[in-house]
């Protein structure tokens, strides 16, 4: 059963929770990465480890109380609950800060597991609760404003948190600061959900078979491998995710041990590119309505690389680090910009083709199925990726105190990604016959 709610408490929730996560999950993709390298070590191996656990704890999580949730028919106990421990454990995960250098491999560790247990409840607070319940509450009157806030969100949660992230964390390297005020923000939120949400957090319970079977449902493969089409879609999702997380995970650093800029500079550079690589999703958005999918996944693919290819040979001597927008800084801009476009006209493309191809009677298993080639399967493999590049091809120098091997990324994480982001085309040519195909139908 779907409550009705509306008025300013829906959309007080619906904005807040929602901008809320958008910017949580931004700090968590930009600035933990660069917060490793700044206070505990410049050592690829904790950021590999803190992305593939948190990328099995995100699918996890998300499969795991979204069955829990359909099977009670309540949402409201996972979001106000899943908030409230999200922040605790941002705002744990800065402490790891403050563990004593000396105890190095624990202090690794700590990383890791604070990083993995913030992600678990952030899944369980935003993926399994928040998104689920978005969509109990949706109306004919309200499913088109509800569905552009939802888009929309994390297009602002990429400007909030990467400009307000950095300024926060400032040229001091505060991370802290960070992590308390965001972390702080998500608690407030999920306490004013289990005030503000009353009895729309809670659906008609939905109980097919014993819990683990209700679970285990989302990783049937069949259907998927039975669809030539849908699977190649996914195929060429996974392989251009791990091209771009084999770089991603590494520009922040990059950008400030490589070239020189501060945590405040470089959310400067990295969002205005990207806000207006956005704008691009409009055109996408026409090309995608005239069925031009096939056109519009290559030209995304061609152009993240030329982006990519753009960056990959800057050197330090080449930029200005004091001033942002100094003449010699444009051609970071513009790279980041065009490999922006084509990463936002890629995954838009790709979210269109392949929910146009899911089964009508089991369309929530295939949300799950995307989660797996979206999130699990390039994190696993472009962090491993990356660390290969980073520690074989990157800059090196010993540390004073621990006399230990430390790594800084160079433009060859640009140059891996991008050959690996080109070898997507693959299944994307594979999808032209089946596409052109079912549209004769």
């Amino acid at each position: 059963m779907k409550e009705k709610m509306s008025g300013v408490k829906m959309w007080t929730l619906i904005w807040g929770l929602g901008l809320a996560a958008q910017i949580c999950w931004n700090i968590e993709n930009s600035w933990f990465n660069t917060f490793v390298y700044a206070k505990i070590g410049k050592y690829p191996e904790i950021i590999t480890g803190m992305l593939i656990c948190s990328a099995a704890a995100t699918t996890f999580s998300t499969f795991f109380f979204g069955t829990w949730s359909d099977r009670i028919g309540k949402r409201k106990i996972f979001i106000s609950a899943g908030y409230v421990l999200w922040g605790i454990f941002t705002i744990a995960f800065g402490l790891t800060e403050f563990i004593s250098r000396d105890l190095f491999l624990f202090t690794a560790v700590s990383v890791v597991l604070a990083d993995t247990v913030m992600s678990f409840f952030g899944s369980m607070a935003n993926d399994a609760g928040y998104n689920a319940w978005c969509n109990d509450i949706m109306t004919d009157d309200n499913r088109g404003q509800i569905g552009a806030s939802l888009a929309t969100q994390p297009v602002i949660g990429t400007i909030l948190g990467t400009v307000v992230g950095g300024m926060l964390i400032g040229s001091d390297d505060n991370y802290m600061r960070l992590f308390l005020v965001i972390g702080g923000a998500i608690i407030l939120f999920g306490i004013l959900s289990f005030f503000a949400m009353g009895e729309n957090g809670s659906i008609e319970p939905s109980v097919r078979g014993s819990f683990w079977e209700q679970f285990l449902s989302v990783f049937d493969f069949r259907s998927l491998v039975k669809n030539r089409e849908l699977f190649l879609v996914h195929v060429a999702l996974a392989i251009f995710f791990v091209g771009f997380n084999t770089y991603f995970a590494y520009i922040g650093n990059y950008l400030i041990y490589y070239l020189g800029f501060t945590a405040d500079q470089i959310g400067i550079i990295e969002a205005i590119p990207l806000v207006l690589a956005m704008l691009f999703s409009i055109p996408v958005s026409g090309l995608l309505n005239k069925n031009h999918h096939v056109s519009v996944a290559f030209g995304a693919v061609l152009t993240n690389f030329a982006g990519l290819m753009i960056l990959y040979p800057v050197k330090a001597a080449q930029v200005d680090a004091s001033a942002i927008f100094a003449p010699s800084n444009i051609r970071l801009f513009l790279g980041i910009f065009v490999l922006g476009v084509g990463y936002i006209a890629f995954l838009q493309t790709m979210k269109v083709w392949a929910k146009q191809l899911y089964p009508a009677d089991s369309r929530g298993q295939f949300e799950g199925i995307w989660i797996l080639f979206f999130v699990l399967i390039p994190m696993v493999g472009g962090s491993l990726l990356g660390q290969t590049v980073v520690k074989t091809s990157g800059e090196t120098f010993v540390n004073a105190e621990s006399l230990q091997t430390e790594y800084i990324p160079n433009g060859n994480i640009f140059l891996v990604g991008g050959l690996f982001v080109l070898l997507s085309l693959l299944p994307v040519w594979g999808c032209r016959k089946h596409f052109r195909d079912r549209l004769k139908v």
